[in-house]
């Protein structure tokens, strides 16, 4: 059995119940904030935190490509397997390093951190944040939620604010799209207050040279 990453703690023992309930969740429900930001033309997709691969497959499904990153074995390797298409590239990677990634050099239109982000304590935040842009092309878009509410037994997540990534992302080169908080769209997270963030972002194209 790997070695358990930093952030996934309580993921993997509680694997089968996951599983089942994100298979309830509907993508366009959970991402409607943030689909006006995902280009229509076909796009290279970067999915960080990707679990069973559920967002992986829509936008596979959506004529993208997508690299879906996820370093629990008891999340990847079933999602290997409820979402077999030639558009998903599964990796075993992990923030805040992300090193198998970022050793192929490639960048990305869009780089999603679906529930990921709360995960990472204040000494990785500001390790990750210039190595997720690095991962993005110029122009493209960086789209985070952020939990806010009780932390489930066994998990490991810090409260993470807004203004606090905001923040390091400017610090990075990016701009700010949307920062929007909305409920929880799993009736029992409701029912105890959770509620996210959704961030995005965007990097800059840079000004070819006159000169």
């Amino acid at each position: 059995m790997s070695m358990q990453v930093s952030g996934t703690e309580g993921y993997a023992e509680g694997a089968e119940q996951l599983i089942e309930s994100w298979k309830q969740i509907s993508f366009v429900e959970h991402h409607g904030p943030i689909l006006h930001l995902i280009p229509n033309a076909p796009a290279n997709i970067l999915d960080i935190g990707a679990g069973i691969g559920a967002d992986a497959a829509a936008f596979a499904a959506m004529g993208h490509c997508v690299v879906a990153v996820e370093p629990t074995d008891e999340l990847r390797i079933p999602g290997m397997a409820l979402h077999p298409s030639a558009r998903i590239e599964w990796l075993d990677d992990s923030l805040p390093d992300l090193a198998v990634l970022r050793a192929r050099g490639q960048t990305f239109d869009v780089v999603m951190l679906t529930a990921v982000w709360m995960h990472l304590d204040a000494l990785q935040r500001p390790r990750a944040m210039p190595i997720v842009v690095s991962l993005m092309r110029e122009g493209g878009v960086m789209i985070m939620s952020l939990r806010q509410g009780p932390v489930p037994q066994g998990r490991r997540m810090f409260d993470v604010s807004a203004e606090e990534t905001v923040q390091l992302a400017q610090a990075h080169g990016l701009h700010l799209l949307l920062n929007m908080r909305t409920e929880s769209i799993q009736p029992l997270n409701r029912s105890t207050g959770v509620t996210w963030t959704r961030l995005a972002f965007a990097r800059a194209q840079q000004c070819a040279s006159t000169a």
